[in-house]
């Protein structure tokens, strides 16, 4: 394959993925169809077939592009915060931040696809796994920190059920409470624990 088909191929492949991403957001999963994809995309659905088999294929390639997106923001955030134990906690509460404040259709899309893992295996096991990453992260970052393994463990799932549960809540009703003096209730409640542990 040439360096330039292989540039145009990726780039068609994102194009897809763009756009029915698009179209998650607006229609939600269950929604979503291939001639819409295709017509946001502006090319023929065959040509979709050609990169996603089926709608199901490219509905688990549009869920790993929101788990991508999501490392991608923890990484950035992580190479310019210093290295306090809230600085650091700080690197998820901003990539949670940033998604349900200016990147919400990740938001609104993890959630579409969290009700489908109900009923499909396979958005199932990406969800697990992406969950598993998450804590994971979290864990190590909080074990940097002499937090005995078993807590961090604990913890890390104490601080991804307070960011999905600021998704719920703030995406259905932003006016509820404000976003930024949440996370930083969620940082004090946190380092209270490490200390009182």
């Amino acid at each position: 394959m040439t360096e330039g088909k292989y540039t145009r191929e990726e780039n068609t492949e994102e194009r897809i993925l763009d756009a029915a991403f698009d179209v998650v957001y607006e229609k939600t999963i269950s929604g979503t169809r291939m001639a819409l994809i295709a017509e946001r995309a502006g090319m023929f659905q065959s040509n979709i077939h050609y990169y996603f088999k089926s709608k199901h294929e490219l509905m688990l390639a549009v869920q790993k592009k929101v788990f991508d997106r999501c490392v991608e923001l923890q990484e950035t955030l992580l190479s310019s915060c210093g290295s306090s134990l809230p600085e650091r906690i700080g690197v998820f509460w901003g990539q949670k931040r940033e998604f349900i404040v200016n990147e919400q259709r990740y938001d609104f899309a993890e959630l579409d696809f969290w009700v489908q893992a109900r009923v499909d295996e396979a958005v199932k096991a990406a969800f697990v796994d992406s969950f598993r990453v998450w804590r994971g992260k979290i864990a190590s970052m909080l074990k940097e920190f002499q937090v005995p393994d078993e807590r961090a463990e604990m913890l890390a799932a104490v601080m991804t059920s307070m960011m999905e549960g600021a998704s719920f809540q703030y995406l259905i009703d932003p006016a509820a409470f404000d976003i930024d003096a949440y996370f930083d209730y969620c940082t004090q409640m946190v380092i209270r624990e490490i200390r009182n542990g």
